[in-house]
């Protein structure tokens, strides 16, 4: 299939997981959605990856996000996945794990690439948002575990920039200022929008500081 790209929607599916038979659009609801892959179960890289997802529990759960993973390992092999990440990573996976032996999900979103690999997934990520579009990819390489701090930082920005005229820049962060949109130029709508002030770095560029969410 073509690739997916930002603005799409995203694929709906129904697959077997670690918690049950999920269909995907109505399983995310009106939730921020992580969906995931790794290229096997029980590799040192995944069960990091996933471990560090159980415990961010309550970062995801603060910004309405639903991690889900998926593997084309099957779903007898999950369960003993689950319980070694559990003692491994001291934690307790909470999310589900989807069981993609027949590749539906791993096709749809074109997660294997066969100049890396003809049957693993390579590390994809898709943050969706609650209407089911995909907002954000990331793709790395098997060898290379994700870096989660960037995942939340973006869904961070994502969510600040949906319902504020506003950008975020370079290495920006939740509670750094940010960008006034440059389409925003009246003087009124400026003042209106942003109460607290604004510095004009450039006629073109305006910070300010981050508007509540």
């Amino acid at each position: 299939m073509a690739t997916l790209r930002l603005g799409d929607t995203a694929p709906d599916f129904t697959q077997d997981s670690t918690e049950g038979r999920i269909s995907f659009h109505q399983w995310a609801g009106d939730s921020w959605v992580v969906l995931f892959s790794h290229p096997a179960d029980f590799t040192p890289v995944c069960t990091t990856e996933l471990g560090k997802t159980a415990a961010l529990s309550g970062e995801f759960a603060k910004r309405h996000v639903k991690p889900i993973a998926v593997s084309v390992d099957p779903l007898d092999k999950h369960g003993g996945w689950v319980k070694d990440i559990n003692e491994t990573q001291n934690t307790t996976v909470n999310f589900p794990i989807l069981a993609d032996a027949d590749k539906t999900v791993a096709n749809l979103y074109d997660m294997i690439h066969p100049n890396a690999s003809t049957t693993a997934t390579v590390r994809s990520v898709f943050i969706i948002d609650p209407k089911k579009v995909i907002r954000t990819t990331f793709t790395y390489p098997a060898s290379t575990g994700r870096n989660f701090d960037e995942i939340l930082r973006v869904i961070d920005s994502l969510q600040l920039t949906d319902s504020h005229k506003v950008a975020t820049p370079a290495n920006w962060k939740d509670g750094d200022d940010v960008v006034i949109v440059p389409s925003i130029q009246d003087p009124a709508e400026l003042a209106e929008r942003f109460p607290k002030g604004f510095k004009a770095v450039r006629p073109y560029l305006r910070i300010t500081p981050q508007p509540n969410k």
